[in-house]
């Protein structure tokens, strides 16, 4: 009997030590935190290519800045700023040639294509093909600028999109050679990669 009251004291003096652990200070565990779930995208605005697109629009190159693109930024300039150099240039020259062009068909010679005497250096009918020349040259680089203007508000707004998404380089996709033994040919195909 002194056995059996010897094993139920080391019971009770167990199952009180066990529960002695616990005190009730501390807090209860929060399940809630533990269930929330992590989004894989960190920083998304909605309003990011928008907001590029209208940075670009106002100065090219500034969606590119605002991109954090910023090797990008002097390309864009250039882009829209040659154009337009170049359209000064020849705006200038079909000036020239214009108002040369109009003094011909006033019946004068003393332009800036002919000579001291009065000689033409340059023919009206030349005069005239290099005004038209000019003229065209400055209409295409005005539709060069426009075109380069909106590619690049269409560059800043595509990587306004493109830089809210993670890349993974685990992901990959390769293509793919394979000797295939039971018809003694080449097999070729593209091979699907995500590494853990």
């Amino acid at each position: 009997m002194r056995d059996k009251l010897l094993y139920i004291a080391f019971f009770l003096w167990g199952v009180a030590n066990v529960s002695g652990q616990t005190t009730p200070s501390d807090p209860a565990p929060n399940f809630d935190e533990l269930l929330v779930a992590q989004d894989t995208v960190v920083d998304y605005d909605a309003n990011r290519p928008s907001k590029a697109a209208f940075y670009s629009a106002v100065v090219p190159g500034l969606g590119q800045i605002y991109n954090k693109k910023y090797w990008k930024a002097p390309l864009a300039v250039a882009a829209v700023g040659i154009p337009i150099y170049i359209y000064t240039i020849n705006d200038k020259e079909y000036n020239r040639i214009r108002d040369a062009f109009k003094i011909r068909l006033a019946g004068g010679t003393d332009d800036e294509f002919s000579n001291p005497d009065g000689s033409p250096i340059i023919t009206t009918q030349g005069l005239e093909r290099a005004q038209r020349r000019s003229q065209r040259n400055k209409e295409l680089s005005i539709l060069f600028t426009a075109v380069l203007y909106a590619v690049q508000i269409i560059d800043a707004n595509v990587d306004g999109h493109l830089s809210q998404f993670s890349v993974d380089r685990n992901l990959s996709l390769n293509p793919y050679m394979d000797y295939n033994n039971l018809t003694l040919g080449q097999a070729y195909g593209f091979n699907l990669t995500y590494k853990f």
